[in-house]
């Protein structure tokens, strides 16, 4: 399956590309629908694909899958660097890849889903608290505090030299200097990267070979806005909006226990579902993938679609 090539303006008119999905056997009535945007650095050739192609092929709905702002295929604001990560940016564009949705014919514009995996899987809780629009929200091994999961990934005695660089970089860049830059990942765990964990290496060493629009660097100011991401602060708000939380039992890089923690301030109506593995085992070719888009389809076709409805499991 192979989704239609699309794009939309954000409301900075920054135009951001994706992908949209139809189900192969759609109806003349309208399809609810699911957002599906990606983590850290990553483009959407990396996994996101694949959840849309299950989902709209297992259940009558549409998907829309796009490349953040700044990264992959997609455009960033005139005078802005490319691949920076800005929760506050980000959570913004994914209301607007709603209203692009909603402005689809095929598309029926109260029952819009939305789905993120660790980054933007607190950046999915953050827009299912505050744009009402969403009806349903999965969100994937979860980033849950930004402050914490700063300092989860980097070694203590590296923390003064990245709060050094931080004041380094915003008096470069106010001079006109280009961004400081920082390695996605490095396999020596002696050099300076964003994501420090053996199985970030794992998952994304050597990933630029297969996916030509990645790239293994961010600016180094994505570090000191992960560390601000309010992530699961708002999860409590999120009610009666229905989540599903699907998360790793052996997550390294956002660590389950943060995330347990922030599950139990969340209302109902609320779903955990634990995988056994680590953070990156539920994308698509993951030990965990197949046991958690099954989950995350059953989830979808209870909150969007018609409750009678049977998933092609």
């Amino acid at each position: 399956m192979s989704g239609e090539k699309v794009s939309f303006q954000t409301v900075d008119n920054v135009t951001l590309r994706g992908l949209f999905y139809m189900p192969a056997n759609s109806s003349s009535s309208k399809l609810p629908c699911v957002v599906i945007s990606h983590g850290f650095s990553a483009v959407k050739e990396q996994g996101l694909t694949a959840v849309a192609e299950h989902l709209s092929s297992h259940l009558p709905l549409a998907c829309l899958v796009f490349d953040n702002r700044g990264f992959g295929e997609s455009d960033t604001r005139q005078g802005e660097p490319r691949l920076e990560i800005d929760a506050r940016v980000q959570t913004s564009d994914i209301s607007d890849a709603i209203t692009y949705c909603q402005t689809r014919a095929e598309v029926d514009a109260d029952r819009i889903g939305i789905w993120g995996s660790s980054f933007s899987g607190a950046n999915v809780l953050w827009v299912a608290a505050v744009d009402r629009r969403v009806k349903a929200v999965v969100s994937q091994a979860p980033l849950m505090d930004g402050w914490s999961g700063f300092a989860n990934l980097l070694r203590p005695d590296e923390i003064s030299d990245f709060e050094a660089d931080f004041q380094k970089d915003r008096l470069a860049r106010a001079a006109g200097k280009p961004p400081m830059m920082i390695a996605v990942v490095d396999p020596n765990q002696l050099n300076r990267s964003a994501m420090t964990t053996k199985d970030s290496n794992a998952a994304m060493g050597g990933a630029e070979m297969m996916h030509k629009t990645w790239r293994n660097e961010v600016t180094l100011k994505s570090m000191e806005n992960f560390r601000a991401h309010p992530a699961g602060a708002y999860i409590q708000h999120i009610s009666p909006t229905p989540l599903l939380l699907t998360l790793a039992s052996n997550d390294v890089v956002t660590p389950t226990a943060t995330s347990l923690e922030a599950y139990s301030r969340a209302l109902e109506p609320k779903e955990l579902h634990i995988f056994e593995g680590g953070h990156y085992e539920a994308y698509f070719g993951g030990p965990g993938f197949e046991s958690c888009i099954k989950v995350q389809t059953d989830f979808f076709r209870r909150k969007l679609c018609n409750s009678t409805t049977t998933a092609l499991l």
